[in-house]
């Protein structure tokens, strides 16, 4: 099956939308300024293709043009604002991609700013971008993220225990300089690891369906 191909002059919209990643082009009218925020969980990554904009990332400004990028990390406060008199467009990418993903407040946090309350699937206010509602009612929604949790949590448990298990043979085989028993007890930490990143994603796939269901529900 062909895999999508995107132009940032044509596709202006979200391209990409998981838990781990979302990703799209954003375009911007001259002296546009986006709302200030930050995000609680994920950090966020900015390339210009066309135009300027003007970075504000906790509290440092910089101007970028095509070509050049910048990054906030989580819990940075930021904001864009385009310069000069032509459209600015930008690829920008969050990751994780968890609803609420962005955080909005009163003021700086830095200066006693206070956070406003939850805004739900925010990052699809400018467009539907043709990502519809996820189609099962709320209790299967609801029903599918409880199972995931439930899941999470169990597997967490043997994971820990696991970990406890190899992680004190991998101190044992880096203190005797044993490389292959050092390589074997790696491999089981990450076999041990894999199903718990798994079934957290599974969790934040099966939140982001119900805060996007509910959340902009009229």
């Amino acid at each position: 099956m062909p895999f999508d191909v995107f132009d940032f002059r044509t596709d202006v919209r979200n391209i990409v939308v998981t838990p781990e990643i979302r990703g799209r082009f954003l375009r911007m009218e001259p002296g546009e300024v986006a709302s200030r925020h930050s995000h609680d969980l994920g950090h966020e990554m900015f390339l210009i293709l066309d135009g300027q904009c003007e970075f504000e990332i906790d509290g440092e400004r910089a101007v970028l043009g095509p070509g050049q990028a910048c990054f906030a990390r989580r819990d940075q406060l930021h904001q864009v604002r385009v310069v000069g008199d032509q459209p600015m467009t930008m690829y920008l990418s969050v990751t994780p991609h968890i609803d609420p993903t962005h955080t909005f407040w009163t003021a700086d946090p830095k200066a006693g700013g206070e956070k406003l309350p939850p805004r739900y699937a925010g990052w699809r206010s400018r467009e539907r971008d043709g990502i519809p509602d996820p189609p099962e009612p709320v209790a299967s929604l609801v029903d599918r993220q409880v199972d995931a949790a439930r899941q999470l949590a169990e597997i967490a448990d043997v994971c820990a225990r696991e970990q406890a298990l190899h992680g004190e043979a991998l101190k044992r085989a880096a203190e005797t300089g044993d490389a292959a028993a050092a390589r074997a007890s790696l491999d089981a930490l990450w076999n041990a690891l894999f199903p718990l990143f798994r079934a957290t994603s599974a969790l934040a796939e099966a939140w982001n369906d119900v805060a996007l269901k509910v959340g902009t529900a009229k």
